[in-house]
């Protein structure tokens, strides 16, 4: 017993730690849409597997010949001084253009897993007043960040954005950036080494410099109360933020709630909804211009309003019930040669396709937290989201490293996120074997997901147990959750003959709904087999896992949504069998390059058939 409570005790302390260290960092919400430089494009790189860059081969300081974050130009100082010595050269190292993964820098680096260097210049020419810093969308996994020189900060995890001010430390003209990106994992990490998608390595999404006023919104979050109420909480960063009038504008609608902030910068502010105000769905997903004003600093957004709350086994939308019919989808899996890379281009075609094709209203984007892109463009086009952070299979859930790293990312997702109306649902964890240690861990996530945000509903895809044909939820996570997920693959990953699925039946402990977070099988597309006997990998056998799965879904009365796996084929490097996966997991709905499989069908005319209905 003093044992456990030592571990307590020792965990709650590194979580006011953690919570403390992260109200530290900057927020810049809707960074995306702020005034910026833009630092995307043709950045020099430099592959440094020994790490000889960040320390010497005994362990210390990285000496000047190593250490490719100077601000020096190595090649004239070597001709200036005939005794220096360099053993890199940033400024004529190879280029690519970023964002992308250094897993398509060159052929030599598809398998590489470990540190890589870039550094670009850019200029820059500051006004009295103002701040700037670099905001990153994510770099996969451990940043290291230096301006001219200069140490700026690091970062952990690869899926959420980050900030560094660097007001002090930018010159008026020319200035040097280096980024150090080690896409190596531990099994500390979150997510630990073993997943079963590609290890993306680098500066994945944009980078920009970020300018604002000397005191600027940092945080802004406006949206609709479930009594239907708009409800404000704005803070402000810096020396004038204390006692300062804002003002929450929406133009079109005529609204304007004002207050002032406390003496730590923040406020909270709740009026009546104008009237006029339509209500965010997936079949109006109207969006309204939004404005906080705070002194010298306007924000922009663009923002929808709607409620999402469970009553007995139902999920309310805007009040009504709603059934789910989704897909997963990893986002940044697009094209033949995928580089974690997603335009706004893209993002609108993956789910265009879901939305149009599959006659979805619903997408679960595993198992990381996607770019902002793919969240604006679910806003636009009407599609409710399942949002997670990768607390994925083998996480180390009784080490407190761990769980800092975890609720430190949750916090970025949730405050860069909670602003689109289009999530409903935030994931605290995905097939996660049962203990105390996990129990502990999971819960701590889902209190802090309310804590951020308690608008939402909050999930976990949970694993199950099964006797005989009787399937039964019995995670002790459930009764902590808001609507239970389950992952089930019958007849995929277990001997039933798929003629037998229908006859599963389902029971979960607790009076909640329920959704098929995942189910699926792979197919190769192109490859066909006999209808009536169809053996797996083909076509017909997935067409077929599909029909019979569906089947049993329907049977169950408290489902109340699907999201089958996956939208589209993507790579997984333990996925291995030579004529079927070649490094790709097959269960797709459609091929990495686009081919609808004959599932695809299956799922639209299922997802056809309940649209109709309701």
């Amino acid at each position: 017993m003093a044992d456990r409570m030592w571990r307590w005790l020792l965990t709650l302390f590194f979580f006011l730690l953690a919570s403390a260290a992260a109200q530290a960092q900057p927020v810049l919400v809707s960074a995306d849409m702020r005034q910026a430089v833009d630092l995307d494009g043709a950045w020099n790189w430099s592959v440094d597997p020994y790490r000889d860059g960040l320390s010497g081969f005994h362990g210390g300081e990285a000496a000047p010949g190593h250490r490719r974050y100077d601000d020096i130009d190595t090649t004239a100082a070597m001709h200036a001084d005939p005794k220096a010595l360099y053993e890199y050269d940033m400024d004529r190292s190879p280029v690519v253009h970023l964002p992308q993964s250094f897993v398509t820098h060159s052929p030599d680096m598809r398998r590489y897993n470990g540190l890589v260097w870039y550094q670009r210049h850019f200029a820059v020419h500051s006004k009295p007043g103002e701040r700037a810093f670099l905001r990153f969308g994510a770099v996969d996994y451990h940043a290291y960040v230096y301006v001219n020189g200069n140490f700026v900060g690091e970062h952990l995890g690869g899926f959420t954005p980050f900030a560094c001010e660097v007001t002090s430390l930018l010159r008026d003209g020319d200035n040097r950036i280096t980024v150090g990106a080690d896409s190596e994992r531990t099994a500390a990490d979150v997510p630990p080494v073993v997943t079963d998608w590609e290890n993306y390595g680098g500066i994945t999404r944009p980078v920009s410099l970020v300018i604002t006023p000397a005191t600027y919104i940092d945080d802004a979050w406006v949206r609709l109360t479930r009594d239907g109420r708009i409800a404000a909480t704005v803070k402000l960063d810096g020396p004038g933020a204390a006692a300062r009038e804002v003002r929450v504008r929406i133009p079109s609608l005529g609204f304007v709630l004002t207050g002032r902030t406390s003496a730590d910068g923040t406020w909270n502010g709740v009026a009546p909804a104008p009237r006029g105000l339509r209500r965010w769905s997936p079949e109006d997903p109207a969006l309204y211009d939004l404005r906080v004003e705070a002194g010298d600093d306007v924000l922009k957004d663009r923002v929808g309003f709607r409620t999402i709350q469970v009553r007995g086994q139902d999920i309310l939308l805007n009040g009504r019930p709603v059934f789910l019919r989704g897909v997963n989808i990893h986002a940044e899996e697009f094209g033949g040669d995928p580089t974690r890379d997603i335009t706004p281009a893209a993002a609108r075609a993956l789910l265009t396709e879901a939305k149009q094709g599959l006659h979805a209203n619903f997408v679960r984007l595993a198992h990381y937290p996607h770019p902002e892109t793919m969240l604006r463009a679910a806003d636009e086009l009407g599609l409710l989201v399942w949002s997670e952070i990768p607390v994925y299979w083998q996480v180390d859930f009784a080490q407190p490293k761990t769980l800092e790293i975890a609720r430190q990312m949750q916090r970025e997702s949730i405050l860069r996120d909670r602003n689109r109306a289009s999530i409903i649902l935030w994931s605290v964890g995905n097939e996660t074997p049962v203990s105390d240690a996990r129990n502990a861990f999971l819960r701590s996530l889902v209190a802090n997901a309310r804590a951020l945000d308690d608008s939402r509903l909050v999930t976990a895809a949970l694993l199950s147990g099964r006797k005989g044909n009787v399937q039964s939820i019995d995670d002790p996570l459930a009764g902590d959750l808001d609507v239970l997920s389950v992952n089930t693959y019958s007849g995929w990953y277990s001997a039933d003959p798929l003629s037998s699925i229908p006859a599963i039946q389902w029971r979960e402990p607790v009076a909640k709904p329920l959704i098929f977070s995942e189910f699926g099988a792979d197919a190769l597309a192109g490859y066909h087999d006999d209808p009536a006997n169809p053996h797996k990998f083909s076509e017909e056998f997935q067409a077929e896992y599909y029909r019979q799965t569906l089947a049993m879904a329907s049977k169950i009365p408290f489902l109340r949504g699907l999201s089958p796996w996956i939208l589209k084929d993507f790579r997984s490097p333990r996925r291995q069998h030579p004529i079927y996966q070649q490094g790709w997991n097959r269960k797709g709905l459609e091929s990495e390059t686009g081919t609808r499989k004959a599932a695809f069908d299956v799922l639209a005319e299922h997802y056809r058939a309940i649209e109709q209905r309701h």
